[in-house]
């Protein structure tokens, strides 16, 4: 479907999932749901995409177009949204993270599979677009580490993975018996500059920043030699939409890893060293945190995606460092040190 005809034929085609847990939930607003909302609002017009959650949207957002309350898990609620609103795009970003999911399995279970089962049976009794995000967290100490292909054996020990994993097969699955267009990607850790880390096993590499630029030094979580696949938001931002937007038939699959780069704590201290000098780094091992890490890919391979739609990343480490300090440090020790 070209944009303009995206465009024109309905209003508000994208809407964002929210929910009512702690900020820790990956929904509309959090991370990447506010980020996402503000990139297609540039692409397709402030006025068609909604974003929605089950909080109160800080002024900022609730006036920066439009925003309903919504409830992952009423799925009547959710119906009258899409045919309210005419939507024919839909991002599911509703789950509770990795470390805050095993700290209430429950509730995760609840936000990230019956919430998934809502949003899959809405979509493609309406014939929507679907987009879920999975994540490095869909595979497990048995899979192949470096790098991870696209399919291979999976096994996650989270109930993140679990349910991300289980989405994965279930909107391929509704691809193959209902015509879903369900579409799907893996994201490694995403790095944002301007929102806070939202309980994720990868988010040192967020936090390591506001640290760096505050204190001149920061305590991590994981082992230094931790290698995690890793991307910058803007990246992900726009894999998100590329995906979105590729013609049906260039897809060979419907979820596909996507990868910028790989590094561990020591790597990114070090590169962090060429602009703060005096930035320190110490080592407080969270074992839970350690655990989930040590089976994640430590590289993910994305040649499928690079090959079918043409996947293309554009920030390695240097350039995340720089970006995320600019950010962050444009009036303290940073600017100092430059």
């Amino acid at each position: 479907m070209s944009w303009h005809l995206l465009h024109t034929s309905i209003r508000a085609h994208q809407i964002m999932r929210g929910n009512s847990w702690p900020r820790e939930l990956g929904g509309g607003l959090g991370q990447l749901g506010v980020g996402l909302a503000n990139f297609l609002r540039k692409r397709f017009g402030k006025d068609n995409v909604i974003l929605s959650d089950i909080r109160k949207p800080p002024d900022h957002i609730f006036h920066g177009g439009p925003f309903i309350y919504s409830d992952i898990l009423d799925y009547k609620n959710l119906r009258e949204i899409v045919v309210n609103n005419r939507i024919t795009w839909l991002f599911h970003y509703s789950a509770l993270l990795s470390a805050i999911g095993e700290a209430n399995v429950s509730l995760a279970r609840a936000v990230n599979i019956t919430g998934l089962h809502n949003v899959l049976d809405v979509a493609a009794e309406h014939n929507l677009r679907l987009f879920v995000p999975s994540t490095i967290g869909a595979f497990g100490p048995t899979s192949p580490r470096n790098p991870t292909p696209d399919i291979c054996i999976q096994r996650p020990r989270t109930i993140y993975g679990v349910s991300k994993v289980h989405a994965e097969l279930m909107g391929e699955y509704y691809h193959y018996r209902y015509g879903l267009d369900f579409r799907c990607l893996r994201y490694p850790g995403i790095i944002s500059a301007d929102s806070q880390p939202g309980g994720g096993t990868t988010d040192y590499a967020v936090q390591i920043f506001h640290d760096a630029v505050k204190n001149g030094k920061f305590e991590c979580n994981l082992k230094s030699s931790t290698r995690l696949p890793m991307m910058y938001i803007d990246d992900c931002l726009r894999a998100t939409l590329e995906v979105m937007e590729a013609p049906a038939e260039s897809l060979s699959m419907r979820t596909y890893n996507v990868n910028a780069m790989s590094f561990t704590p020591e790597d990114l201290a070090q590169e962090l060293l060429k602009h703060i000098p005096e930035f320190q780094i110490t080592y407080n091992v969270d074992s839970v945190r350690q655990a989930i890490a040590d089976s994640w890919p430590m590289n993910f391979d994305d040649s499928n995606a690079r090959k079918d739609w043409g996947w293309k990343h554009d920030f390695d480490l240097p350039e995340l460092v720089t970006t995320m300090l600019n950010f962050h440090g444009s009036d303290t020790r940073v600017a100092q040190a430059n």
